[in-house]
């Protein structure tokens, strides 16, 4: 009944966690970590390790092999090539360094032992893109700082567990045998990291073979896969200890690269899957801390996290990138930024259960590793929007805007926006159709939105919100559905009516976009009224001139189609939601030609026949 109660307990906390970060914007990491700690330690509601006794390491073991499995599908070797030569950099010299420095400093100024010391700093070389990528959102920082950033925190998750595992198996052989020689210890090693490299890489060509041919059903693929990877990290492990992490690394490195069509149905689920993951795993760490652990965050660690923070990092970068086309105003902010998340944790947490056979005080690592996190994300967060406004690589703030389908409908919209500063960006797959955008100046995007290709040469990440409005409104839900689980179901519309879910001869709502406008225009519609003259105008809304005064300005027919806060938050009028208009806001609307009364139009031209004449204001 315990174990059950604890699991319940666990998940509450960690989804709870995850919630409230959705909802205030706070580092999800943190808010987990102050979860696991208050219910651990500080009020004891429950003991990880009483709970799950044995079970516990396992427990941990499995679920870092599928955050790595995970983290490796990531790694898609396409995206990566238009990253530049920064990352290959990063990873080649940059590890290496970053390893070596982290190394010399943990021993000399944080005070743990040398193999404590090696292993501890090959984790920290990882850059978790689980708090990158939220804070490059928040600061909207330049695209190709961005891009490093990103694809270093990708590419080092799984180099540091492999560093973290070389390090621990050389310890291990070192400790088994004391008299053997490096050259005794280290071919063995290579060899056996080999082997698991090659059972993941076999697995992962097995899982592309089978599932494009129908060798499994789709109901099974999930479960499949992740029975795939926790077979192949436990096979990998009876034959070197901790070569499974290699394994199930390699295998999903392996199987993004390999273009298997089947794996993007399983996306949802994979993130899904890894959010329980890491929010399980960071409960159940946090909460299985000890306050005898924690003494040893004294002042020689602290000494060692500022070291870390104003030395070890920015030696790193600055000596990786030497001679490099980065820009040193980019270089400083790399050297500055690199919060470390949940896979150093996991693998820390992992190990430090596993160096007290070896005959290694690893219980110091569990605090160690939630002291850099927590110090990172602090520092790294808190100041990044500042830094890179002081080095002059800050983007927009502002929520964007995807349109797919260049009509003139679209451009019109995307007009709008664009003099309201909002990013925008209109993708068609017709060249031709393109023409006007570029005519107009906007931003645009020449593919298939649906076509892979388009995830490795568009950045999707300054845009909030999707409007497809092509003339095929068939389309535009399928658009719509494929995005809803990246921008999220509420941010995706469409034109067109959304109709009930008894009408047997329409498409359900829960595969399409919401319509926009209230009153629901689709494609002809927007056309027929375009061509009859219609217009969109904005209307800035104040204290004195609020909602109401607007409406009365328009024509009766002004159908409202969105609003535009003064942040750039984008709210739109459909069918089923109506956004409260507020001071400050600016309201677009899809509006009729004004028709003026005769008594206007008469008035208009006494106007003009009054007005003097360039001349005679001269005179």
């Amino acid at each position: 009944m315990e174990q059950t109660l604890v699991i319940a307990m666990v998940g509450m906390l960690g989804i709870g966690a995850q919630w409230l970060a959705w909802r205030t914007g706070w580092p999800a990491i943190v808010l987990m970590l102050a979860a696991g700690f208050l219910a651990g330690p500080i009020l004891g509601l429950f003991d990880p390790e009483h709970a799950f006794g044995p079970l516990l390491e396992p427990m941990v073991s499995i679920g870092v092999a599928l955050i790595l499995f995970e983290g490796g599908l990531s790694l898609d070797f396409r995206e990566l090539r238009h990253a530049g030569s920064g990352v290959l950099r990063l990873v080649t010299l940059g590890v290496p360094l970053g390893w070596t420095f982290g190394a010399v400093a943990a021993h000399s100024i944080g005070g743990l032992e040398w193999p404590v010391a090696v292993l501890f700093a090959g984790i920290l070389v990882v850059t978790g893109p689980t708090v990158v990528m939220p804070l490059l959102r928040q600061s909207s920082v330049n695209p190709r700082p961005a891009a490093i950033l990103k694809w270093e925190a990708i590419v080092n998750d799984p180099l540091g567990a492999l560093c973290a595992v070389i390090a621990y198996e050389y310890f291990r052989r070192v400790a088994e045998f004391p008299d053997a020689s490096l050259v005794e210890v280290v071919p063995p090693l290579i060899f056996a990291a080999i082997i698991a490299g090659l059972i993941g890489y076999v697995a992962a060509a097995a899982i592309a073979w089978s599932f494009p041919r129908g060798a499994v059903p789709e109901y099974l693929k999930v479960p499949v896969l992740l029975t795939a990877v926790i077979v192949v990290f436990v096979l990998s492990n009876t034959i070197e200890h901790e070569a499974g992490l290699v394994a199930v690394t390699v295998m999903g490195i392996a199987l993004a690269n390999m273009n298997v069509s089947s794996l993007r149905s399983i996306h949802p689920f994979k993130q899904n899957v890894a959010v329980l993951l890491i929010s399980g795993l960071f409960i159940i760490l946090s909460a299985s801390l000890k306050f005898e652990e924690l003494a040893y965050l004294n002042w020689s660690f602290g000494l060692f996290l500022l070291a870390l923070l104003f030395l070890v990092r920015p030696a790193t970068i600055l000596l990786s990138l030497l001679g490099s086309s980065v820009p040193w105003n980019e270089r400083l902010f790399l050297a500055w930024i690199a919060p470390r998340g949940i896979v150093l944790v996991a693998i820390s947490g992992l190990f430090a259960l596993r160096l007290k056979d070896i005959g290694f005080d690893g219980t110091a690592l569990i605090g160690l590793s939630f002291a850099v996190v927590v110090t990172t994300i602090v520092a790294h967060g808190f100041t990044i929007d500042l830094v890179a406004r002081l080095l002059g690589i800050k983007g927009s703030n502002r929520p964007g805007l995807l349109i797919v389908g260049s009509t003139p409908w679209t451009i019109a919209l995307a007009q709008q926006l664009h003099e309201l500063k909002t990013p925008v960006m209109v993708v068609d797959s017709s060249w031709q159709r393109l023409t006007l955008a570029r005519q107009k100046g906007l931003p645009a995007y020449h593919g298939e939105i649906l076509n892979e290709a388009t995830e490795h040469n568009l950045d999707l990440t300054p845009y909030a919100v999707l409007v497809a409005a092509t003339e095929n409104e068939a389309y535009n839900a399928l658009v719509c559905n494929e995005f809803a689980h990246d921008v999220g179901r509420d941010k995706v519309f469409q034109l067109g009516e959304s109709v009930e879910e008894e009408n047997r001869y329409a498409l359900p709502p829960g595969l399409r976009g919401r319509a926009l406008f209230e009153s629901g225009f689709g494609v002809e519609d927007v056309n027929e009224r375009q061509a009859q003259g219609w217009v969109f105008r904005k209307t800035k809304l104040s204290e004195t001139f609020q909602f109401e005064a607007a409406q009365q300005h328009l024509p009766g027919a002004a159908n409202m189609l969105l609003l535009v806060r003064e942040d750039g938050t984008l709210r739109f009028f459909t069918h089923a939601v109506r956004p409260e208009p507020q001071p400050g806001d600016t309201i677009i609307s899809f509006s009729p030609p004004q028709q003026r009364s005769p008594e206007e139009i008469v008035a208009r031209r006494a106007a003009r026949r009054q007005k003097p004449s360039a001349a005679e204001q001269e005179a």
